[in-house]
C-alpha cells in the first residue's frame, strides 16, 4: 500500500491529526489552527436533522437546590446556599441513531441546564468520569470508528478496536465501557460527571479548579438488590429486542407516578497553584482526581419532577453547550473541553438554526437578555425598537461591564506554539488509571463480567492484526485480565474452527 500523508479537504498538507495549534503544550488553543476549525466545522455538517452525536435520548426538567455553602469557592449565584434554580437534563447515547435500542453498550450523556439568574449554565458531560480522548482534533475520527462503515452501513467492531488500540488514551474510559456501567439498568440508576476540569472564581477573585459530580439516588438501591450495577450484556440485548425505547420509557413513566429521581451534587476542588506541580496532569480528561488527594465536596441536590409536554420543542430542540458559563465559573485548559466550546455552539446554528437561542427551552428564563444579535432564518423574536443596531453608541444600548464577568480567567500560559501533548508528569500514563480501576475498584465478579463483555465484543467481527493490538491493549492495562481476554478469544476460535473442519464435506 501507499503511503499517503494527510492533507486538508484542498489538498494542503497538515501538521498534526492529534494535536491541536497551542502556545506551549497546556496553552489555549489558537483560532489560526485552520485544520481544527476545518475538522470540527466540517463533522458539525455531517448528519441531517439528527444530533451527530447523542442522537437518541430523553429528558425532564427538575429543580436544583444548594444545601452546602461552597461560597468560599465560587460567586456564581446558582451555588450560593439555599438557593433553588429551575433545570433541565437530558440523557442519550453516544453513537447510536434515532432509532436504535437504548440499551447498547455506549457511554450516556448526561447533559444538564440551570436557568440561573446570571444566564443559562450548561453542564454537558457523560456518565463516566473520563473520556477517550485527549484532544477534540482526535474526535471524528474517535466518532467515526463507533459509526457506520461508508460501503456496507453497518457498524463494525473491528474499526472501534483499531481506533482504541491505536489511541491509548483511550483504555481508561473504554474500560468503564466494557464493565458495569457500560449499559446503565436506566437513567435514573447512573451516575452524572462534568468529565472536565473546570474553573470556579469567588467573590474576592481567588481561583480554583473543580470536577463535577451527580450520584444518583437510585443507583445504590438497584446495587443491593442485584449485587452489581447496570444491565449484564445477555439482559441488554433481550430488552433491546422487547422494548429500545426502554430508559427513555422508565424515566418518563417514573416522573408521571410521582416518583421522582434525584442526584446529590458534589465537587472536587484544587486550590489553583496545585495544579502545575500535581503527580498527573490535571487538565486531561482521560484521567481523574483521586479521591484521596481531592476528596467529594457536597453541594447540593437536583430532583427531575415535570415530563416535558412536547418532546421535539423541549428535548429535540434543547441545546447544551459547555461555552454556557455564568459569572463564578470558567474553563481549564484542557484540550476537549476547548474545541467542544467551538463545536457544540456551531452544530446548535447548524442542526437548529441561527436563533436557536430564542426558543423557549433554550432562552433564559431567569435572568434578562440584552444582545446585539439580530435577524436570520427564523428570527422569533423582534428586535428592541428603541435599541441601537451596534455597540458602542450614544443611545442607551448595552454595554459590556467586565466587573460583570469571569471568562478571562483561564490559565497562566507561555510558550512557543506548537502541536504537541505536554510531557508525561509521574503519573501520566494511558493504562495506569485504567489498571488500578480494575485491579482495585472492582471485585472478583465485576472482572468476570468484565472478561466476558469484552470477549464477546471482539468474537464479534474484530480480525488480525486489530485483534493482536487488543489483547496487548488490554495486557497493558493489567496483564492478567489481558491473558485470560485471549484464553477466552483464542479457545472459541480453535472451537469454531475445529467445528467447521469436522463438518467439512469430505
Amino acid at each position: 500500500m501507499t503511503e499517503s500523508f494527510t492533507t486538508n479537504d484542498f489538498g494542503i498538507p497538515v501538521g498534526s491529526d492529534q494535536h491541536s495549534l497551542t502556545i506551549g503544550p497546556n496553552g489555549p488553543i489558537l483560532l489560526q489552527d485552520h485544520y481544527l476549525i476545518e475538522k470540527l466545522a466540517h463533522f458539525n455538517r455531517e448528519r441531517v436533522p439528527e444530533r451527530v452525536v447523542h442522537a437518541k435520548g430523553g429528558g425532564a426538567f427538575g429543580t436544583l437546590t444548594i444545601t452546602n455553602d461552597v461560597s468560599k469557592y465560587t460567586r456564581a449565584a446558582v451555588f450560593q446556599p439555599g438557593t433553588q434554580t429551575e433545570m433541565l437534563a437530558r440523557f442519550s447515547t453516544v453513537a447510536g441513531e434515532q432509532g436504535s435500542p437504548d440499551t447498547w453498550r455506549d457511554p450516556r450523556g448526561f447533559a444538564l441546564k440551570f436557568y440561573t439568574t446570571e444566564g443559562n449554565l450548561d453542564i454537558v458531560g457523560n456518565n463516566t468520569p473520563v473520556f477517550f480522548i485527549r484532544d477534540a482534533i482526535q474526535f471524528p475520527d474517535f466518532i467515526h470508528s463507533q459509526k457506520r462503515k461508508t460501503g456496507s452501513g453497518l457498524r463494525d467492531h473491528n474499526m472501534q478496536w483499531d481506533f482504541w488500540t491505536q489511541v491509548p488514551a483511550s483504555a481508561h474510559q473504554v474500560t468503564y465501557l466494557m464493565g458495569d456501567r457500560g449499559i446503565p439498568r436506566s437513567w435514573r440508576e447512573q451516575n452524572g460527571y462534568g468529565s472536565h476540569t473546570f474553573q470556579w472564581i469567588n467573590a474576592e477573585g481567588e481561583r480554583y479548579w473543580v470536577k463535577y459530580h451527580f450520584h444518583s439516588n437510585q443507583k445504590q438501591e438497584f446495587i443491593e438488590a442485584n449485587g452489581h450495577e447496570g444491565f449484564s450484556a445477555d439482559e441488554a440485548n433481550e430488552m433491546a429486542g422487547i422494548d429500545a425505547d426502554y430508559h427513555r420509557r422508565d424515566l418518563y413513566e417514573a416522573i408521571e407516578a410521582g416518583n421522582y429521581p434525584s442526584w446529590d451534587v458534589k465537587v472536587q476542588i484544587m486550590p489553583y497553584a496545585e495544579a502545575a506541580d500535581y503527580h498527573i496532569n490535571p487538565f486531561d480528561v482521560t484521567k481523574i482526581w483521586p479521591h484521596s488527594d481531592y476528596p467529594l465536596i457536597d453541594v447540593g441536590r437536583f430532583e427531575l419532577n415535570r415530563n416535558p409536554e412536547d418532546f421535539f420543542s423541549e428535548i429535540e430542540q434543547a441545546a447544551f453547550a459547555p461555552s454556557n458559563l455564568v459569572p463564578g465559573t470558567g474553563l481549564s485548559p484542557d484540550k476537549m473541553l476547548m474545541g467542544r466550546i467551538f463545536a457544540y455552539a456551531d452544530i446548535h446554528r447548524y442542526r437548529i438554526g441561527a436563533n436557536y437561542a430564542q426558543l423557549p427551552v433554550n432562552r433564559p428564563k431567569n435572568a434578562a437578555k440584552h444582545s446585539y444579535s439580530m435577524h436570520g432564518s427564523m428570527s422569533y423574536e423582534n428586535y428592541p425598537k428603541d435599541q441601537a443596531e451596534y455597540a458602542p453608541n450614544s443611545y442607551g444600548g448595552p454595554h459590556a461591564d467586565p466587573q460583570r464577568t469571569t471568562e478571562d480567567n483561564l490559565v497562566d500560559v507561555e510558550g512557543a506554539v506548537m502541536r504537541s501533548v505536554e510531557t508525561l508528569r509521574p503519573d501520566d500514563g494511558d493504562f495506569n488509571q485504567a489498571g488500578e480501576l480494575v485491579r482495585n475498584v472492582l471485585d472478583d465478579a465485576a472482572r468476570d463480567r468484565m472478561v466476558g463483555n469484552i470477549s464477546g465484543h471482539l468474537l464479534n467481527g474484530v480480525r488480525e492484526p486489530v485483534l493482536s493490538r487488543a489483547f496487548q491493549y488490554w495486557k497493558n492495562v493489567d496483564a492478567e485480565l489481558g491473558g485470560r481476554i485471549e484464553n477466552v478469544v483464542r479457545g472459541a476460535q480453535s472451537d469454531e474452527h475445529t467445528s467447521d473442519t469436522l463438518n467439512a464435506p469430505s
